[in-house]
């Protein structure tokens, strides 16, 4: 089975084995055992939902370190749309992306821009009609992992171009080399991230065999540097940079990507738990009439990343305020280029089966569904499993035992106390203690 890199780490130091995280991942990817959570790592996707609900800050992210801006002779910054969202106040993106220059990065490529191209190849692509609608956008990755691993069947309906901040790298990168004679290895691309899964997604790309993202910095970490920059960038003259219109800045939140199809038959559907209800009424084909589907896993769509700063409704309120005045879009093609198309399929990954034998898994299902009628059906978390089926198929794979589950462990103490009562007959009468001598004991 394929090995899964993973940007959300558990520290056990800080946890306190509580069962808010397994009761809010998607994919049951978390159990709690001994007081302490682990991480299924084939089942996780990255989502960060984790991060965002666990209260005693035992989960993290993996990202680079700002001094990846000094291992490289030349370096890129490539701020996502919802990065504009963070600041107080802000009326011209060129602020922030001339502090960036400021801070130390060598040249800015929006990823808005490339966003814009990537709206504009997906009219090309639903135009020529040879997509299996609806088409399911490709920019979340964390949507895209979780479509491999839990519906298979929707694989197919997946977008097959690369999402924007892959684009950006691209492109920035090449056209850099041009412009300094630089080799491609010497120029490292920087981006500016919202979200964990964005992280995983450079260590394993979607739809490429590697990503030409160089490194991945969290816009919490940049953030409290960068306002102090931007205090001194917006006192002197700045260059025009900002080459993104509203479409491009808009796919920072939830239904910005639809709004760039020009089309108005699409549904967008944003935070994990609305995304697989929306999955799973496409797999039983309730949107036959819809042509494209864009879905975020965090709510609020990319202002909602656990790795922002702002709350996620404010920064969509200030998204939109930056955008009001900007042109519709200042980037388009004529055709797709290789260049944004996946050169590498998506597989399904069945880390959900119970086996990979079709007759041994149906034997195994048969025992699962055994097993929970002998449990209380509350999906209570109690046991360290989300719910009785999942504590039913963890006992199935040898992982956990029946008796996990706390109302059959105390039915069980129940008995154990009734046989004790039981056994109290079979010691002989002058021996038996009486109630009463008992009750002047305890006094």
């Amino acid at each position: 089975m394929q090995e899964f890199f993973h940007s959300v780490t558990l520290d056990r130091d800080k946890c306190m084995g509580c069962i808010n995280c397994i009761k809010r991942c998607p994919t049951e990817a978390i159990r709690v055992r001994n007081k302490k959570a682990y991480i299924i790592k084939e089942r996780c996707i990255d989502c960060g939902e984790c991060i965002r609900v666990c209260p005693h800050h035992a989960k993290r992210a993996i990202y680079d370190s700002l001094d990846v801006v000094n291992q490289f002779e030349y370096v890129i910054a490539l701020p996502a749309p919802s990065f504009m969202a963070q600041f107080n106040n802000l009326e011209d993106v060129d602020i922030v992306l001339n502090a960036l220059l400021d801070f130390g990065f060598h040249e800015v490529y929006e990823v808005a821009k490339a966003a814009e191209i990537v709206s504009a190849a997906t009219r090309i692509l639903m135009k020529e009609g040879n997509l299996p609608r609806p088409v399911i956008s490709s920019a979340c990755p964390a949507v895209t992992r979780l479509i491999r691993v839990r519906f298979p069947g929707l694989i197919d309906h997946i977008l097959p171009l690369l999402a924007p901040v892959e684009v950006a790298a691209r492109i920035s990168k090449r056209e850099a080399a041009k412009k300094t004679g630089l080799p491609p290895e010497k120029i490292g691309t920087v981006f500016i991230s919202p979200c964990p899964a964005k992280v995983t997604a450079t260590k394993m790309p979607l739809g490429t065999e590697k990503s030409a993202v160089d490194a991945v910095i969290a816009v919490s970490e940049i953030y409290p540097k960068l306002v102090s920059v931007m205090k001194d960038t917006a006192a002197h003259p700045m260059q025009p940079l900002t080459e993104a219109g509203k479409i491009g800045l808009s796919w920072g939140s939830s239904s910005g990507e639809c709004s760039g199809i020009l089309n108005d038959n699409y549904l967008a559907a944003d935070g994990i738990e609305n995304v697989i209800r929306v999955l799973e009424d496409l797999e039983d084909e309730k949107f036959r009439d819809v042509d494209f589907i864009e879905l975020n896993a965090c709510s609020g769509g990319c202002v909602g990343g656990v790795l922002n700063v702002e709350n996620p409704y404010v920064a969509k309120t200030k998204l939109y305020r930056i955008r009001k005045h900007l042109p519709v879009s200042l980037n388009h093609i004529d055709a797709v280029s290789s260049e944004m198309m996946w050169d590498t399929p998506l597989e399904y990954v069945p880390v959900l089966k119970l086996d990979e034998d079709v007759w041994t898994a149906m034997e195994k299902m048969a025992k699962v569904d055994e097993i929970c009628a002998t449990l209380e059906g509350l999906d209570c978390g109690s046991c360290g499993a989300p719910s009785c089926r999942a504590l039913a198929e963890d006992v199935v794979r040898g992982l956990a035992s029946a008796d996990d589950c706390i109302f059959r462990y105390k039915s069980n103490i129940t008995h154990l106390l009734d046989d004790l009562h039981k056994l109290e007959n079979y010691i002989p009468a002058p021996f038996r203690p009486e109630t009463g001598e008992e009750e002047k004991k305890e006094e």
